[in-house]
């Protein structure tokens, strides 16, 4: 059987399959859930065509990936055809443990679990199953092994996962801010020092990558609306776990059921085989499908959190720079309090406050270097005569307060 197939990606056009195991990854159930895996959570209740799932991101980073080696390789940088293949499994299965929504799940049922540990259990299951093939791909993924570059290019602020998600994201959602020259960032890729770099000419591509990256997450990721449907889509599962410990009737489909039934741990993932698979078997529609019911459950902030969010009625929600005064808060709590008959406890159901930030470049972490002609290595951040990098790296905060707009 051909293995090596072409797939036509909306974004890059026709991408390759150049190594039989990722087509039989990419057939594997485990990877085929990602089709039912929003890339975006909710945005599309902002923006209509982000529509797009974690299987479209998670082929279309490998297809990055595949640019990527190619440009090092015609650089003279060894990479030899197994390490080829495990970056490639690598970048492929990056995602592959992401719930529904995304973070959603993080913050709720899962919470003592995240996805990057269940996409290395995940990782290490399919290990098993296909003879130790992915051992190296793991090793890369866990930055354990030697060729550090290799890791870079799956997990740092230079990798092909931004590098995709931030094409990706701008194409489906039309936001034009967050537009970036991959190809030109990929054809200057180096490597000195077994550290990931970019050749001088490059700098201003990545800029400009720095740059969109803030604009996507204030425009799209963070975009206040965005922000207040998943607040209340993570009120409603903290609702429903809560109803359904107490043993009251609530329809769940199986695998929701399940991981709705205790506060699992990795230890728990690690031990109890029937846990992954659990989780293998949830996504988007189980909640989808749940929403829709739990519509009419006769708990009442079950059953308007569901409405609201099905039918998109969502919250008011208002963003500032500063953390809300305390007295502001509490008038507004009073209000819905009386308006809906609340014990002091549910409140918060309805009335979420908190804060959210984002960064798009930290020189603290692992940094994009520029790589001069010369052979010095310099942060971007010190680099640029453009734009103040440092300025942009620092961490920007804004508070949100959401409510009823009906008081």
């Amino acid at each position: 059987m051909n293995k090596k197939k072409i797939i036509n990606d909306p974004v890059y056009g026709f991408v390759t399959i150049n190594h039989e195991i990722i087509y039989d990854l990419i057939e594997h159930p485990y990877f085929q859930r990602l089709r039912r895996i929003s890339q975006l959570g909710l945005s599309s209740y902002v923006y209509p065509g982000a529509v797009h799932s974690r299987f479209h991101h998670a082929l279309g980073a490998t297809n990055l990936m595949g640019e990527a080696i190619f440009t090092l390789r015609a650089k003279g940088v060894e990479i030899s055809d197994e390490e080829c293949e495990a970056v490639t499994i690598a970048i492929l299965l990056h995602d592959i443990g992401h719930g529904p929504f995304s973070h959603a799940l993080e913050h709720t049922i899962l919470e003592n679990v995240d996805h990057e540990t269940v996409s290395v259990l995940f990782m290490e299951k399919l290990n098993a199953e296909m003879d130790g093939k992915l051992s190296m791909a793991l090793e890369i993924f866990e930055n354990r092994y030697p060729k550090k570059f290799l890791h870079q290019l799956v997990s740092s602020q230079l990798d092909m996962d931004r590098l995709d998600y931030l094409t990706r994201d701008s194409f489906f959602t039309g936001v034009h801010e967050g537009v970036i020259g991959y190809d030109r960032i990929i054809k200057m890729l180096n490597v000195k020092d077994d550290t990931l770099v970019v050749e001088e000419k490059g700098i201003y591509s990545i800029e400009k990558f720095i740059v969109s990256r803030r604009l996507m997450y204030w425009q799209v990721y963070l975009h206040k609306t965005v922000l207040c449907a998943e607040v209340m889509l993570v009120q409603m599962l903290k609702r429903a776990k809560q109803i359904y410990k107490e043993g009251k009737e609530l329809y769940t489909t199986p695998a929701l059921a399940f991981l709705m039934s205790k506060d699992w741990t990795v230890e728990d993932f690690r031990e109890k085989p029937e846990v992954l698979e659990q989780f293998a078997n949830l996504d988007d529609t189980d909640l989808f499908v749940a929403m829709k019911v739990w519509i009419n459950n006769p708990d009442p902030l079950l059953s308007d959190l569901c409405k609201r969010l099905v039918n998109r009625k969502l919250f008011k929600i208002e963003l500032q720079r500063e953390a809300f005064n305390f007295r502001y808060i509490n008038e507004i709590r009073k209000k819905v309090q009386d308006k809906y008959n609340l014990k002091e406890e549910n409140i918060d159901y309805l009335v979420l406050t908190d804060s959210t930030s984002n960064s798009a470049y930290s020189h603290k972490e692992d940094q994009i270097n520029i790589l001069y002609k010369n052979g010095n290595i310099e942060d971007i951040a010190t680099a640029s005569d453009q734009l103040n990098i440092q300025m942009l790296s620092a961490p920007v905060v804004k508070y949100y307060l959401c409510y009823p707009k009906d008081l």
